[in-house]
């Protein structure tokens, strides 16, 4: 009779235990790969979320970067037209000069609104090729290698980006 009880509860005790353990591994695997799918899943909203924002400020920052390009050779024709104005010219025609720095003067409040800064070299700074576009270069005495002697434009950037690179003219003369 012992052998009959033993007989079977030996089967019963062989086959039970391992579905369990055999359950509990397969378990514990896919809550795993659950786990990793729903972490990578977490990760890739934040991920979203962050790009969303970058891309929002982005856009408030720098979408009217071509509206502002396209206003600067308006800001250079009023400059140039100022300049070209003699004394003769400015007392014969002085509202006129008065509308026209009226009007520069506004738009360059726009631009100031807007993050868009005038980049306003002078002659013997240093060249500076992220800011300064050389358009030629030239050996004058008197003056150091690599220094602007020609502002023939200013450059401008919107808030930290170049819209346009000031152009000059840069010394070649060698050193003495």
């Amino acid at each position: 009779m012992t052998e009959q009880n033993e007989q079977p509860m030996d089967e019963f005790m062989d086959d039970p235990l391992a579905e369990p353990d055999d359950a509990l591994a397969q378990l514990t695997a896919e809550r795993d790969e659950l786990r990793d799918k729903w972490m990578r899943a977490l990760a890739d909203a934040e991920n979203s979320r962050k790009r969303a924002d970058k891309d929002r400020r982005d856009a408030e920052n720098y979408g009217g970067s071509r509206l502002a390009r396209d206003l600067l050779p308006v800001h250079d024709a009023l400059t140039r037209a100022l300049d070209a104005a003699g004394e003769e010219q400015r007392t014969a025609a002085a509202a006129l000069i008065e509308g026209v720095e009226l009007t520069l003067r506004e738009l360059s409040n726009v631009f100031t609104k807007h993050g868009v800064t005038i980049i306003r070299p002078e002659a013997g700074d240093k060249f500076d090729p992220t800011h300064h576009e050389a358009m030629f270069e030239a050996a004058v005495p008197g003056t150091v290698a690599g220094h602007i002697i020609q502002v023939m434009d200013n450059g401008f950037m919107l808030h930290d980006r170049l819209l346009r690179p000031a152009k000059v003219g840069v010394s070649s003369t060698p050193a003495s």
